[in-house]
């Protein structure tokens, strides 16, 4: 525990970043509820339409096969600002796209260049901010969710209004075109020191616990999308919710996740990002079991609320944790995070899809619960290694 708050100084820099994974977030969460409008407009079936998402996920998983690669070729600000042209490059390619080929290469486009915010972001906070990046991870995933949040909400009031769906991407193409105005001469802090420290050929590798503690991105960031994907349909099919109903309740998790958030970030200065992790599981654990297992709807809600107060610090502390065990190689470990969230959005939702035609959704989605046990048992395997190394060491030069 850490004995005194940790207080951190916040720049342009700082707030560049913070603002700019708000425009993606934004973003991204703007593409689930344009798509029905969308989906009117060019005639396409529900196949069609996901393929929007899964060429987004796709996209990621190639920005964290080679986003290092162009942040050493390129540095990090240049790389930076790639990531923010090609994220408002494919929101044109929505706007004016009348096929969905040019749709979907749209989605692609956000998500293989976009993501490069993804992979440039993290590793910047890491470098810039040292010991304290569990605080400064923090702050910007809340500015991220808070994004998020606001994104269907624009998009209502934009078509409640008549003035279309395609106002709402607008705003946000005002909004980067804003923060360039404001801060396009701001410096990043580049990985010199892995430069110095690091021959070339060793540039790829990472240690075994980064790893470790990558598998455990991949499942926290499965556990979130899988309960941002299917909680609606989970609620309609099986608790026999109306369908408005579902998708309402379903911002009961996104709220949650905002305000658990915020806590996240105000533990950050507070705690090791391990005790804060498995306080998180507990939590989530207990809201899920309550939103999956009890029947009744008011407190199948609290725990769907629950549930996100306790899944939104699972992303950002783990995170924390895997580019912190990476040292120096704070670029080639954000970019393999960045490959670890493209591939649990990618996978899990589907997988969990597919099981639910084997077994029916009540049982598939129960693997969320096998998913946080393990994030959880993965954490407490970690920490307590970590808690009888020292001791380990203390005796084996007492002989």
């Amino acid at each position: 525990m850490r004995t005194h708050s940790q207080k951190i100084t916040r720049d342009a820099f700082t707030w560049l970043v913070y603002l700019m994974l708000g425009y993606y977030s934004y973003l991204l969460n703007g593409l689930g509820p344009i798509m029905p409008f969308l989906r009117a407009e060019l005639n396409m079936s529900y196949t069609v339409s996901s393929l929007h998402f899964s060429a987004f996920a796709i996209g990621m998983l190639i920005a964290g096969l080679g986003g290092d690669r162009l942040a050493r070729r390129f540095g990090r600000r240049r790389t930076f600002w790639f990531g923010a042209l090609g994220m408002t490059g494919g929101v044109l390619l929505l706007l004016v796209g009348a096929h969905p080929t040019f749709t979907i290469a749209g989605t692609l486009l956000m998500g293989t260049i976009g993501s490069l915010l993804l992979v440039m972001i993290p590793a910047a906070l890491s470098d810039r901010y040292g010991s304290q990046r569990a605080v400064a991870l923090s702050e910007s995933n809340v500015i991220g969710s808070l994004c998020a949040g606001i994104a269907p909400i624009i998009v209502g009031i934009f078509v409640s209004l008549h003035w279309g769906w395609r106002g709402a991407l607008l705003i946000g193409i005002l909004f980067i075109l804003w923060l360039w105005s404001r801060f396009r001469r701001v410096s990043f802090p580049e990985a010199q020191i892995a430069a110095l420290s690091y021959p070339s050929s060793s540039h790829s590798k990472l240690p075994g616990i980064y790893w470790f503690y990558w598998s455990l991105l991949v499942l926290a960031v499965s556990v979130e999308f899988c309960i941002i994907f299917w909680s609606a349909t989970f609620l309609e099919a099986v608790r026999h919710v109306p369908r408005a109903d579902a998708a309402l309740i379903m911002s009961l998790f996104l709220a949650a996740m905002m305000l658990g958030r915020l806590l996240g970030s105000w533990l950050s200065s507070r705690a090791q990002s391990e005790e804060i992790v498995l306080s998180s599981v507990a939590v989530c654990l207990a809201g899920f079991l309550l939103h999956w297992w009890v029947p009744l709807v008011p407190l199948s809600m609290i725990g769907l609320f629950l549930a996100g107060i306790g899944v939104a610090n699972l992303y950002p502390q783990i995170l924390a944790l895997a580019v912190g065990s990476a040292e120096t190689q704070t670029n080639l470990a954000s970019a393999r995070a960045s490959l670890a969230s493209g591939l649990a959005i990618l996978l899990l939702p589907l997988l969990l899809g597919g099981l639910a035609d084997l077994t029916g959704l009540w049982y598939a989605y129960g693997i969320v619960v096998i998913l946080v046990v393990l994030v959880g048992s993965g954490i407490f395997f970690t920490r307590s290694a970590a808690q009888v190394q020292p001791f380990a060491l203390e005796a084996h030069r007492a002989k």
